[in-house]
């Protein structure tokens, strides 16, 4: 049996339409500084297209997921492709960037170059060990493969498949 002192919650038509409308006011809240942020990040800059290629450099290292699969991709000819972007991009701009800007690329680079080493050492010793072997290359020598660009089940990109 219901306990007598128990406060009754009552639903009325009232109380839903109020609901409603703070929600609604909550979602216009939300739309309006969602405009105001992307208002206060202006026009895309040079930092942008640093960061854009460095981290498609990283992703092709593996550091973040593919966002189709959910899997990291290694493609080493990919990263360093990218990485080779930031290259000419420092070559064409040089005496053309403020002091920020050009710190942020050679930090940048320095920090992508690094971790390519890295990231190649590490799969040179899964080769070596047997934890993922080289595939098949087709298309032109030097051309990223197809399986680094296209992630099929059971293989690595980058020329890599599992056993």
């Amino acid at each position: 049996m219901p306990d007598a002192d128990a406060p009754k919650i009552i639903v009325d038509s009232d109380w839903k339409s109020q609901a409603q409308q703070e929600k609604e006011k909550l979602s216009q809240q939300a739309a309006q500084k969602q405009v105001e942020a992307s208002e206060a990040q202006g026009p895309v800059g040079f930092e942008d297209l640093v960061g854009w290629l460095g981290t498609q450099a990283l992703m092709y290292m593996g550091y973040f997921p593919d966002p189709q699969s959910g899997q990291a991709v290694v493609s080493l000819e990919y990263a360093k492709l990218y990485i080779d972007m930031l290259g000419v991009v420092e070559s064409k701009t040089t005496g053309n960037l403020s002091e920020k800007e050009k710190e942020g690329l050679n930090k940048t680079l320095g920090q992508l170059r690094t971790e390519f080493v890295e990231v190649s050492k590490a799969v040179a010793k899964a080769v070596q060990e047997g934890r993922i072997k080289p595939m098949s290359r087709g298309g032109p020598a030097g051309s990223p493969s197809a399986a680094s660009a296209g992630q099929m089940p059971g293989q690595m990109p980058g020329g890599l498949s599992m056993p």
